[in-house]
C-alpha cells in the first residue's frame, strides 16, 4: 500500500471540512525524488494558511519548515509554487542559494541526514470569491443565477444587515442592482462593505445624482470614485440576462486581473 492509498480518504475529508468552513489552505504533492527520501512521489499534505499541517505527510522537520513557508507564500500570492529541496552541497553544485527562484522553481535546503532531494508542488486552495448582490431586480436575479455557474459564492445582501467577516485570503465584490428600490441605502452599504470591487446598475446620470446626495451626507468623493457605474462591460446589452452577462464578464476580468503575467 502506497502513501497515496493511505492518505487519500483522509486528505479528501480534510479538504472538505476546510472548504465548508471557507478556510484557505494549500495542498502539497511530492512530484519527484532523488536519492534517499522519507516521502515518495504522490505523497500529499494539507496545510493551513499559517503553514501548520492539517492532514497527510511529506517528510520530517527537515522538510516541514520549507513546506510551511511555501504554503504561506502561495496563499498570500494566490498562485502555486514548485519548490525543489536539496542538501547544501547540491545547491552549491547548482550555483543557487536556498530561497532563490529560477525558471519558476523555488529552491530550498533539505537538512535531512539522508541527503536526498525532492520536488514538491504546492497549490493554494482559496475560498470562492464572494459576490454580494443588493436588490431583487430582474438584473439582480439573472446575475445571481448566472454567477453560481462560474464558481462565485453568491450572497443576496440587504442594507442594514451585518456582513460576515471574510476569512484570510478571501475576496468580496459587490453589485448594487436595486434599480430604484433603496438605491441610496444599498449604495452606502456597499461602500461600507470593504470590497475590492463595487458596481452600480444604472445610468451615469443616476449615479451622479446619488453620489451628490451621498457626498452631502458626508461620504468622501474618493470612496465614490471606486464605484464602477454603469456596471458591466460595453457589449450593447439590452435584456436583464444580457446586462447580467456583461456584469459577470467585468467581475471575471477583475477576478483574473493579476492571474497572468503582463506581456513582456
Amino acid at each position: 500500500m502506497t502513501p497515496v492509498d493511505i492518505h487519500d480518504t483522509d486528505i479528501e475529508e480534510a479538504t472538505r471540512r476546510l472548504r465548508a468552513k471557507g478556510e484557505p489552505f494549500a495542498i502539497a504533492t511530492v512530484v519527484r525524488t532523488l536519492g534517499l527520501t522519507a516521502a515518495k512521489p504522490g505523497a500529499k499534505a494539507v496545510l493551513r494558511a499559517d503553514g501548520s499541517l492539517v492532514q497527510g505527510w511529506i517528510g520530517g522537520g527537515c522538510v516541514r519548515s520549507a513546506l510551511a513557508r511555501s504554503a504561506r507564500e502561495c496563499l498570500q500570492a494566490g498562485g502555486p509554487q514548485l519548490i525543489s529541496l536539496h542538501p547544501s552541497e547540491v545547491l552549491a553544485e547548482k550555483g543557487v542559494d536556498a530561497g532563490e527562484d529560477h525558471d519558476g522553481i523555488r529552491f530550498a535546503r533539505n537538512g535531512c541526514p539522508s541527503k536526498g532531494s525532492m520536488d514538491i508542488f504546492v497549490e493554494p486552495i482559496l475560498p470562492l470569491p464572494e459576490l454580494l448582490i443588493y436588490g431583487r431586480s430582474p438584473v439582480a436575479l439573472a446575475l445571481s443565477k448566472l454567477a453560481e455557474g462560474f464558481q462565485w459564492a453568491v450572497q443576496p445582501a440587504v442594507a442594514g444587515s451585518g456582513l460576515i467577516p471574510l476569512p484570510e485570503g478571501a475576496r468580496r465584490m459587490v453589485v448594487v442592482a436595486t434599480q430604484g428600490q433603496g438605491d441610496l441605502d444599498c449604495l452606502k452599504a456597499a461602500l461600507d462593505s470593504k470590497s475590492e470591487f463595487i458596481a452600480f446598475v444604472g445610468s451615469r446620470r443616476k449615479f451622479a445624482a446619488l453620489s451628490q446626495r451621498l457626498q452631502d451626507s458626508g461620504v468622501a468623493a474618493r470612496q465614490l470614485d471606486q464605484v464602477r457605474a454603469p456596471a458591466g462591460l460595453a457589449i450593447d446589452a439590452v435584456t436583464p440576462d444580457e446586462i447580467a452577462l456583461s456584469i459577470l464578464a467585468e467581475l471575471i476580468q477583475q477576478r483574473r486581473r493579476d492571474s497572468r503575467e503582463a506581456p513582456q
